[in-house]
C-alpha cells in the first residue's frame, strides 16, 4: 500500500529542512524516496498550508513502573475525571497527573507524540515497567535502567574492580532490563540514605562504601561510553531542589572527566542562595555552563501550575519534601539492594515564591541555552507537571508577549528576582522540531525515528498553521504512527501498538557468575528473575522488541 502525502511544509532538522514544501510517500509502515513507476497511490492527503513533521518524542516521562502505580494508587479521584477534557483539566490545574495506562498512550497521541520513554526502570522491577508499558497504546517506548545506588555496583568501587568488569555488569543490566540507556539518581545517595545519611555532596563519601557520587558519575559515565550507547549517562544530580545546588550542578558536569553526560530536569538543580530569602536562580550560570562544555545536555523539568504528584527513586530528597506533601499524604520506602522510592504528591502556585520562581528558571534555561540539539523539553511528568502541558509549554518558549504575561502573574518577590521578562528569545518551528524530534530521536539513539528520511519509521505529525502555538500543539491534524492513521483532529481514530526500544551492548557471560552468588545470599529475587524476555514484551501482538545499534566510539581495552 501506497499513501502519498501532497504540499506539507516540512520541518526535518535531521537533514536541514526547515519549512520546505515536499512531497511523503509511504509504503509499508517507513518512508521511500519516490514511488515506481508501475505503483499506484493508494491514498492521498492534501496537505497544502500544513506543518509537517515527525512524530514528536518524549525522551523523559514516568511512564511506567512501581512509582507510577503508587502515584495513581495515591491519588484515585484523579482517574474518576473525563479523560476527554483532559487536556483543559491539566491547564486549570487538575486531573489525570498520573493518568492510567491507556490514558498515557491515547493523551500522547492525540498531541502528535508518537514515543515516550521511561526515565526510571529499577532493574528488579523491570517487568513490571514493561509490562504497563506495554499496555500502553500507539506510542513507541523505552527506557533506562537505574544503577549507581545498587549495593553490587558499589561494592564493586569499593573494590577497585577494573573497568571492563563494570562495563560488563552494565551491559548485562540493559539485557535483562531490555534498557536503552542507564539512568543514575542522587549518585550513591539512595543507598546512603539507608545508612541514615540525609545528604550526600558530589565528592563527600558514602557512609559505609566509603565512595563519593564522584566516583560514581565516572565510572558509569565511562561504561555507558565505552559500550557504545548512544544515550549519554542519564544523571538525576545530587541534592535535587535544594538552595544552592547550583555548585553541585556546575561540578557535577566536570565529574565525567569528559565523558558525555545528559543531566536531567535540570531547573530543579540550579539554584542559588541570593536575597533574603536564601532562594535564587541559577540558570544563567547553568545555561553558560552547558553552552561551554559540549560533553553535556540536559532536558529542563519545567514546572507549570496546579497539582501534579512527585515520583522519584530519590528517597533521600523525597524523604526530605513529605512535609510539604498536598495532599498530605507520602510514601518513602526501600527497595531491595537496588535503590529506593518516594512519591509525595504537591501543588505548585503561582502567588509562591519559591515555586513563582521555578517556573521562571526554568524558561530562563530553555531560553539562555544556545543549542536546541542539547537542551530537551520536559516537564518530568509527572514531577513539574503533566505532559498534556507541553503544547502550553512550547507556546511560553515561542511567544514571548504571552510568557510575559504569564510572567506578570506571579508572586511579585519572584518577578524582581528574575530576569526572564528581559529576554527576547522566541523559539522557532525549526527548534521545536529539533528539541521534540530530531535532537532527542539523536540523544536516545534512535535511528529510524524523529526524522522524516528515507527509510525512517512513518511517524508523522501535521498542524495547522496556528498564531497560538498553544492551540495548535495541542491539537494535529493528522498523526501516522508507523505509516496508520491513528489520530484525525485531534482524536484517536485506529489504536496501534508500538515497539519497545533497547540496545544490547557485547559482554562478557561469565559476570554472571559472581551476580549469581550476590543475588542467591542477598535477593529475595533470583537472578534468572530479573531477565526480560523478548517474549514477555511482545506477548499477545502489543508491540515488539526493536533493538537500535550500539555504536561504538573507540576501540576496546581488552
Amino acid at each position: 500500500m501506497l499513501t502519498k502525502l501532497t504540499g506539507g511544509r516540512v520541518y526535518d532538522p535531521a537533514h536541514g529542512i526547515d519549512g520546505q514544501v515536499m512531497d511523503l510517500y509511504i509504503r509499508d509502515g517507513r518512508l521511500i524516496a519516490r514511488p515506481r513507476d508501475d505503483e499506484k497511490v493508494s491514498k492521498e492527503y492534501d496537505l497544502r498550508g500544513k506543518v509537517v513533521m515527525a512524530g514528536a518524542i518524549d525522551m523523559h516521562t514516568h511512564i511506567g513502573g512501581g512509582k507510577v502505580n503508587i502515584a495513581r494508587m495515591m491519588l484515585p479521584e484523579d482517574h474518576r475525571a473525563d479523560p476527554v477534557a483532559h487536556s483543559e483539566l491539566c491547564r486549570a490545574g487538575c486531573g489525570h497527573v498520573a493518568p492510567s495506562t491507556l490514558t498515557t498512550g491515547y493523551r500522547y497521541a492525540e498531541m502528535g507524540y508518537t514515543a515516550g520513554f521511561e526515565p526510571a526502570i529499577l532493574p528488579v522491577n523491570a517487568r513490571q515497567a514493561h509490562l504497563e508499558m506495554g499496555d500502553t497504546p500507539i506510542i513507541d517506548k523505552g527506557g533506562y535502567a537505574m544503577l549507581g545506588s545498587d549495593d553490587y555496583f558499589l561494592r564493586m568501587l569499593t573494590a577497585k574492580k577494573d573497568q571492563n568488569a563494570i562495563n560488563d555488569y552494565v551491559a548485562w543490566t540493559l539485557h535483562a532490563s531490555q534498557a536503552i540507556g542507564i539512568k543514575v539518581v542522587n549518585p550513591g545517595g539512595i543507598s546512603a540514605f539507608k545508612f541514615n545519611q540525609r545528604a550526600l555532596d558530589l565528592d563527600a563519601q558514602h557512609a559505609y562504601y566509603q565512595v563519593s557520587p564522584r566516583d560514581v558519575l565516572k565510572s558509569l559515565s565511562r561504561a555507558v561510553h565505552e559500550l557504545g550507547i548512544a544515550h549519554p549517562l542519564h544523571v538525576h544530580a545530587n541534592n535535587l531542589g535544594v538552595p544552592g545546588n547550583l555548585d553541585t550542578t556546575l561540578k557535577t558536569m566536570g565529574a565525567s572527566e569528559g565523558y558525555p553526560l545528559h543531566l536531567t530536569h535540570i531547573q530543579f538543580h540550579s539554584y542559588g542562595t541570593e536575597g533574603d530569602r536564601k532562594f535564587s536562580s541559577g540558570a544563567a550560570a547553568i545555561a553558560e555552563a552547558i553552552n561551554q562544555h559540549q560533553h553535556i545536555s540536559a532536558d529542563v523539568g519545567q514546572i507549570l501550575f496546579g497539582q501534579t504528584v512527585t515520583a522519584s527513586g530519590d528517597s533521600m530528597r523525597q524523604h526530605a519534601n513529605a512535609g510539604l506533601a498536598n495532599p498530605s499524604k507520602s510514601v518513602i520506602m526501600d527497595i531491595e539492594c537496588d535503590a529506593g522510592c518516594g512519591v509525595v504528591p504537591f501543588k505548585y502556585r503561582d502567588q509562591n515564591f519559591v515555586n513563582a520562581l521555578q517556573w521562571a528558571i526554568g524558561l530562563e534555561i530553555f531560553l539562555l541555552v544556545d543549542d536546541p540539539w542539547r537542551i530537551f523539553l520536559t516537564t518530568d511528568h509527572p514531577n513539574g507537571a503533566p505532559f498534556t502541558s507541553y503544547p502550553h509549554l512550547i507556546r511560553l518558549l515561542m511567544d514571548k508577549s504571552f510568557r510575559n504575561d504569564m510572567f506578570t502573574k506571579l508572586n511579585l518577590d519572584a518577578q524582581a528576582m528574575s530576569t526572564l521578562a528581559n529576554i527576547n528569545r522566541e523559539y522557532s518551528l525549526y527548534e521545536i522540531a529539533i528539541m521534540t524530534r530530531a535532537g532527542a530521536a539523536k540523544l536516545v539513539g534512535l535511528h529510524d525515528r524523529g526524522h522524516l528520511g528515507v527509510g525512517a519509521a512513518a511517524d508523522i505529525t501535521v498542524y495547522t498553521e496556528d498564531a497560538d502555538r498553544e492551540k495548535m500543539f495541542s491539537k494535529p491534524d493528522y498523526v501516522f504512527k508507523d505509516g496508520t492513521l491513528v489520530v484525525r483532529n485531534g482524536q484517536v481514530v485506529q489504536v496501534t501498538w508500538g515497539s519497545t526500544h533497547t540496545v544490547r551492548p557485547e559482554f562478557d557471560r561469565s559476570v554472571e557468575q559472581d551476580l549469581r552468588a550476590h543475588f542467591d545470599r542477598y535477593h529475595t529475587m533470583k537472578l534468572d528473575h530479573v531477565k526480560v524476555s523478548d517474549d514477555e514484551i511482545a506477548e499477545g501482538g502489543r508491540g515488539r522488541v526493536q533493538v537500535q545499534p550500539c555504536l561504538g566510539r573507540r576501540e576496546k581495552t581488552r
